[in-house]
């Protein structure tokens, strides 16, 4: 089995209505590529030095695969979406693959 992927963003929004505009348009993209929302703007304490330019929000999107990440950023409906995002926050994006591997801590 593929290891997951992961979308792990860090913003500060400064339209609320058109996140709602850019969550609208990128919906097809999303469910597309089995996008789920793991973490969207929860409560969060930073428990040692910060090294995230954007305090307010986190979202963490699942992904069943690496791939499926990166294929769905890359995807031509994403990314005019994605033009919309950017026009109502700041902040920064990551894809990364997931661990599945053993824990032999």
């Amino acid at each position: 089995m593929a290891a997951k992927g992961y979308w792990i963003a860090n913003s500060i929004i400064h339209d609320m209505d058109g996140l709602v505009r850019y969550r609208n348009a990128n919906r097809e993209a999303m469910n597309r590529y089995g996008a789920k929302f793991i973490i969207m703007h929860g409560q969060h304490q930073d428990v040692e030095q910060p090294a995230r330019l954007y305090p307010e929000n986190w979202t963490v999107v699942e992904f069943p695969s690496y791939p499926d990440a990166v294929a769905c950023y890359e995807d031509p409906t994403y990314l005019e979406a994605a033009k919309s995002r950017r026009s109502v926050a700041d902040g920064t994006q990551t894809i990364i693959e997931g661990y599945d591997g053993t824990q032999g801590f």
